[in-house]
């Protein structure tokens, strides 16, 4: 038998899709119209030029505040001086791997022993290397408020060591730079995979501790000008999806701000295509602007917190956004509807003996499965509170 079976023709189409050129940048809002496998199978066999029916694919996944407190260092210590957190993600990791690209909020330093909580977050190393390696986080985001907390010496030993992961485990960083060089390198961080080129641009309203003047490091602050630069030098890098990653709005309230809103029309018409938020430690609603031009824009005002030590009101609910990115036959970019996942935090001795965060819709109707039940409870009733609250549906 001569040519090649079906099953290893579509392996030989997935292959090529990845293999498209870079071309155009158009964007719209909405599920990918008009091109699926069977599709691209039929017109293949019939003779059509499969190159130009082949969508690249790319997936997405971003999670919210990966914190550190006094108790979640406490619970993962080990007699012999090292930490275990495999409890942190299991539920989620495999989404986090299976994504192209996954990302995830630094809201800590890697300064060194002695380690602290709150106020002054300073996580181990294994922390880090424990998201990178186990969980699949590929862009570590290190513009917040949080970055400084263990001053200039601090944010240089964190950014050394985030750059050693870089060269072992492939992560990337975005956000903070060790000096202008580095900056103008990464900011904004573009990524090249499966024939999409990738911009995203971290900043924040600001951090618990400043830089000295004399001091080379720096870390992405929102202010119009730098973020203008940032966008635009995207654009001219021909970067098919732009996304903005700005730390800001008020901690604790699920319904964004004015300043937010503001803001965010401005990330719109300066060229992010979507923009997704941290800081406010709950989930914010989210909403879909459109440009002086009309272009679609979805805004995620706030992720909430991944994974923390926090039991307040709405603050153990997050949010994993999943966001896939195609190309239709005529080469331009299109970016599908965002998927919302959210997701619950418990604190040990309630679900398990760690601090885990489980997807909240896997767990519904499991109460018995809870150590302590009044948490799958509040569980529960913060979903749905969170979800009439800001509008998100899962």
């Amino acid at each position: 038998m001569t040519g090649k079976s079906p099953i290893l023709t579509a392996i030989m189409l997935t292959a090529a899709a990845c293999a498209l050129p870079l071309e155009g940048r158009t964007l719209s809002g909405g599920h990918f119209p008009g091109v699926d496998d069977k599709t691209v199978l039929f017109r293949q066999f019939s003779g059509s030029p499969a190159s130009r029916l082949v969508p690249d694919t790319l997936t997405l996944a971003f999670i919210g505040d990966i914190m550190l407190h006094s108790a979640q260092i406490e619970n993962t210590s080990r007699p012999d001086g090292t930490f275990d957190f495999s409890g942190y993600f299991p539920e989620l990791k495999e989404d986090l791997r299976k994504a192209d690209i996954a990302v995830g909020n630094m809201e800590f330093t890697l300064a060194g022993p002695p380690y602290s909580g709150y106020p002054a977050f300073c996580a181990p190393d294994a922390y880090a290397m424990y998201m990178a390696e186990e969980c699949g986080i590929d862009i570590f985001l290190t513009a917040n408020n949080h970055i400084l907390d263990k001053g200039e010496t601090g944010l240089v030993r964190t950014l050394a060591k985030y750059r050693e992961m870089e060269r072992n485990a492939g992560i990337r960083m975005t956000g903070s730079a060790e000096n202008a060089d580095s900056a103008a390198r990464n900011t904004p961080l573009i990524v090249d995979t499966c024939g999409f080129r990738i911009a995203f641009v971290n900043c924040t309203y600001g951090t618990n501790l400043g830089i000295g003047k004399d001091y080379p490091g720096t870390v992405m602050m929102s202010d119009r000008q730098t973020i203008s630069e940032a966008l635009h030098k995207a654009q001219e890098a021909d970067a098919d999806l732009i996304i903005a990653l700005p730390h800001w709005g008020i901690e604790y309230d699920t319904i964004h701000s004015a300043e937010q809103e503001e803001y965010a029309g401005w990330l719109a018409e300066e060229g992010a295509d979507i923009i997704i938020g941290a800081h406010p430690h709950v989930v914010q609603d989210a909403d879909t602007i459109r440009t002086a031009g009309n272009k679609p824009v979805p805004v995620i005002y706030s992720l909430g917190n991944a994974i923390s030590n926090m039991s307040a009101k709405n603050t153990q609910v997050g949010l994993m956004v999943k966001l896939g990115v195609t190309k239709n036959s005529k080469g331009e970019t299109v970016m599908l509807q965002p998927e919302y996942v959210f997701t619950w935090c418990s604190l040990p001795g309630r679900l398990s003996s760690s601090h885990t965060t489980v997807k909240i819709k896997d767990y519904a109707g499991r109460r018995d499965e809870w150590e302590q039940e009044y948490e799958y409870d509040k569980m529960m009733t913060t979903y749905h509170n969170i979800k009439r609250l800001t509008g998100i549906e899962d």
